[in-house]
């Protein structure tokens, strides 16, 4: 029946309604004379038209007000308000028409009666058809849909309230109640659902075999969220997270707001305010160019440079698909965006790019940074990651760019690949260069992995738990640094400004994060268990494959010790020692003779004297040494 009720067609549905109010408001008056006289009583003819005729008065007022527009099952105060205006107008319009038509014997007090009663019955057959079809309908879907989830909102706040008034009508969810740390709320009902404690929350999840747990605290810091995902951790069951409170427009709650937890969640850094006059300082009204702007790096940092107005912004790209990518996506910014096609070796191109736009700042995102791709094309990383900064910071040079950033990498200290050796050459060379002139401040910042770039363990996880696992860790005991690309991005743009000339700035990465339990985190929060020997019925196994060629246990940020701070916490200087550019300068013309003769031995002998701290963990693998072996 109710499934019936819910297809009719809605002029169908308004009909209805209006024949109802129609029988109602005849009714009440009946009822309105009867209580006021203390007997049933029946009117003679004139006032029985009278009384017959009051739809003709109220129905058009009803119409106005738009009391046939809303959705009964989802009437909500707005719709009741408008059912006080409506019935108000029209019991005083047939009060006075009464009067005018001069009836005798007409108490005034049925005219009051009328409306009080009018408000109650015609408001409150619009409440109870809502009761009847959201209980109903619900009775009926948890027929028609036995599978839906069994949930519970954390968070008994505004957002919470919103969030549980929008699931109301969903096919998806089942609630039974709140969480929340208030004392003041617990043993409380709100919205007809109990408030629990948080600190029992292990035995409502169990006695209600709940499903999912919503967190809908959009407005505390990630720290305590990150603290209420930490504890719900340990249960069975999927944790989703409303977004931020700047992401929640107007106060409004949608179920498609709700996402599952994210590695951002389970890391729980709280953002720092960045320095308004850093992130300006190099970008607004200014030429910049980004190289490697269309990697997951370089593409966010144009993000973030047009968002503070720079003049002009050149895209130099070696990857044609990937700087389509980026321009179609920055195409309508209002800020003049030229991509250009180009490989950070070819210095001439890159002095002709920047002299023929006057650029100010370069930030050199552009780097081979795969370590087993590069340790299987050692001669194609090292030209493009070594000679390739060589020649952007000499055409910088040349065309007497302010400011130059490199964009580095943890890899780099104390390599144990050749990805992090070719890094820590490219540092070298700024730092080499910067002693040598005046002309171009070189600077470069130093991080570790960034959460969603390319190769990043996170999205090879979430695909990996979609397809119900195995998850692949290379060593139980692995440990890494993890930033989000907006947050490193920030202090990259703020740290370049903070430049004189030589330094390396570390980017501050929090905590390290063992990557086994981050694997372990993601299962749970998935609503899943780790299979292993203990729970040998779980739905996700780990399985360990080994490190890779020239991968480490643990990164590091810092060379030595000599680490100062900055006006940004998140934000180190180093100071480390290098080579002069007369020193350098020499074995690079032999690493690139060894490049071009593909003399791998020579290339790797060479590494070692530009880095002495490289510890290669594994032997010269290159693609074509092997083939020669």
């Amino acid at each position: 029946m109710i499934s019936w009720l819910l297809s009719i067609p809605r002029p169908i549905k308004k009909l209805i309604m209006l024949l109802v109010d129609s029988t109602l408001l005849v009714l009440i008056l009946f009822i309105s004379f009867s209580m006021r006289l203390g007997y049933w009583y029946f009117p003679d003819s004139n006032l029985l038209w009278l009384i017959l005729g009051s739809p003709i008065i109220a129905i058009p007022i009803f119409v106005r007000f738009g009391l046939y527009r809303a959705v009964v099952r989802y009437i909500g105060f707005n719709a009741l308000w408008a059912v006080v205006q409506a019935v108000s107008l029209y019991a005083l319009v047939w009060g006075i028409f009464s009067f005018m038509t001069a009836i005798e014997g007409l108490p005034r007090s049925v005219i009051l009666i009328n409306w009080i009663l009018s408000i109650l019955i015609i408001g409150g057959i619009r409440i109870s058809a809502r009761w009847f079809l959201i209980k109903n309908k619900v009775t009926f879907d948890d027929r028609a849909h036995d599978n839906r989830k069994v949930a519970l909102v954390y968070g008994a706040g505004s957002a919470g309230i919103q969030l549980v008034s929008a699931l109301e009508h969903s096919y998806e969810y089942k609630l039974v109640g709140f969480i929340d740390d208030s004392k003041e709320l617990q043993g409380s009902h709100i919205r007809g659902l109990s408030v629990y404690s948080a600190e029992d929350i292990k035995n409502t999840i169990d006695k209600y075999k709940i499903d999912e747990v919503l967190i809908a605290m959009p407005s505390v810091p990630r720290s305590k969220q990150h603290a209420i995902i930490e504890q719900l951790e340990e249960y069975l069951v999927l944790v989703r997270i409303l977004p931020g409170v700047a992401e929640l427009a107007e106060g409004k709650v949608n179920v498609a707001d709700l996402r599952k937890v994210s590695v951002e969640d389970l890391l729980g850094r709280d953002p720092v305010a960045p320095n308004k006059k850093f992130l300006s300082k190099n970008i607004t009204n200014k030429v910049v160019m980004v190289t490697g702007a269309g990697g997951s790096i370089g593409s966010e940092i144009c993000r973030q440079i047009i968002l503070l107005k720079p003049k002009t912004l050149i895209l130099y790209e070696l990857s044609e698909l990937a700087l389509y990518q980026i321009d179609q996506e920055l195409a309508s910014v209002g800020v003049d965006v030229y991509p250009v096609l180009g490989s950070t070796n070819n210095k001439n191109r890159l002095i002709q790019v920047l002299e023929r736009f006057k650029v100010n700042t370069i930030y050199h995102a552009a780097a081979y940074k795969h370590v087993p791709i590069v340790e299987f094309n050692n001669t194609e990383g090292v030209n493009n990651n070594v000679f390739g900064t060589l020649s952007a910071a000499q055409a910088a040079i040349s065309a007497k760019v302010d400011t130059f950033v490199l964009i580095s990498t943890d890899k780099a200290v104390r390599p144990t690949n050749t990805m992090g050796a070719t890094k820590r050459c490219a540092e070298q060379i700024l730092q080499a260069l910067s002693a040598t002139q005046k002309t171009t401040i070189f600077t470069m910042v130093r991080f570790g992995n960034v959460l969603g770039s390319s190769g990043s363990v996170i999205p090879l996880f979430t695909q990996q738990i979609k397809a119900g696992g195995p998850i692949t860790i290379t060593d139980e005991n692995i440990i890494r640094y993890f930033m989000t690309i907006p947050e490193a991005v920030e202090l990259v743009i703020q740290a370049g400004a903070m430049a004189t000339g030589g330094e390396v700035f570390v980017l501050n990465m929090g905590e390290p994060v063992r990557i086994v339990d981050l694997a372990k985190k993601m299962i749970h929060l998935s609503g899943l268990e780790v299979k292993d020997k203990v729970y040998p019925n779980g739905d996700i196994e780990l399985k360990y494959t080994g490190l890779r060629p020239g991968e480490k246990l643990f990164e590091e940020l810092l060379i030595g010790d000599n680490v100062k701070g900055t006006d940004n916490p998140l934000i180190m200087r180093a100071e480390e020692k290098s080579l002069t550019w007369s020193e350098l300068d020499l074995v690079l013309q032999e690493l690139n003779r060894a490049i071009v003769d593909c003399d791998q031995e020579k290339l790797r002998n060479l590494l070692f004297q530009i880095v002495p701290d490289f510890k290669p963990q594994c032997k010269i693998s290159d693609i074509l040494y092997r083939d020669t072996q």
